[in-house]
Formats: structure tokens, sequence, C-alpha cells
């Protein structure tokens, strides 16, 4: 009577499990099984968190002021590529304050009540740009001298 060396609980050297067998999985022990189901996830929530982010902001900035300034100290200034270098820097400076306020405040705010109050303040944002724009197209109004 021979006595394992193993403890039963443990697999056997190989990967294969005791009550499979090594031949099991279709390919020879040590094949690497490829990544896990989490692994897959992972990458899958990745590459969807960077491309919703990147269309969100790359289509906000699309006619925005700060694309019309970029335009602008570009034609001025004769330098595109130094403007291009200043703008970058200067969204990735404003986009890093954004990501770490977003952060800071989802420790106190739920990420569902967070977003409602984004969207309160962007239509109030909204609705106080457009008075402004109405505001500017009206006549001004005489100042009248108070007895």
């Amino acid at each position: 009577m021979a006595m394992d060396s193993q403890p039963a609980a443990s697999p056997p050297p190989g990967g294969a499990s005791p009550e499979i067998g090594p031949g099991a999985s279709g390919g020879s022990a040590s094949s690497d099984p490829g990544p896990t189901p989490e692994a897959k996830a992972d990458k899958s929530t990745y590459a969807s968190v960077f491309l919703a982010t990147f269309s969100t902001v790359f289509l906000a900035e699309l006619g925005d002021k700060t694309q019309l300034a970029a335009l602008l100290l570009s034609a001025e200034s004769g330098r595109p590529v130094i403007v291009f270098l200043g703008a970058s820097l200067a969204l990735i400076c404003s986009s890093l304050v954004g990501v770490l306020m977003g952060r800071w405040l989802a420790r106190f705010i739920p990420a569902q009540m967070l977003e409602r109050l984004a969207g309160i303040l962007m239509v109030a944002l909204g609705l106080w740009l457009g008075r402004q724009a109405v505001l500017s197209f009206l006549p001004p109004t005489p100042l009248v001298p108070l007895p």
C-alpha cells in the first residue's frame, strides 16, 4: 500500500482536478484556460467607460466656447501647435478637477442623486444663459432719474 504525498483536497500538478481527470478539458493538462469571466467583464467595463467618457466629452466640446477660443488664438498667433498644447493641457487640468470632485462627492452623495443634481445644474445653467441671450437682443432701457 503506497502513501500519496499530496493531500486529498489539493489538485494534482498540471491543473486537472482529481474528479475530472487530465484529458477532460479537451487539451493538454498544461494548457492555459484563458481569461476568467471576471477578467473579461473588467475589460469590457473598462472599454465601455472609456468610450462613453471619450464620446461624451468630445461631443460636448465640439462648438464649445473653448474650441472657438482655441480657433481664434491659433488664427491670431499663427502658432497652432503651441495653441493645441496649451488647450490640451488646460482641458486635461479642468477634467482632472472634475474627476477629483466627482470622486470626492461620490463618498457623500449616491451616484443616482449626483446624476440628478448634475442634470438640474445643467438645466439651470441653460436657462440662465438663455435669459442672458434674450436680454442681449432687447434694446437697453434708458435710465430714468429719480425725482
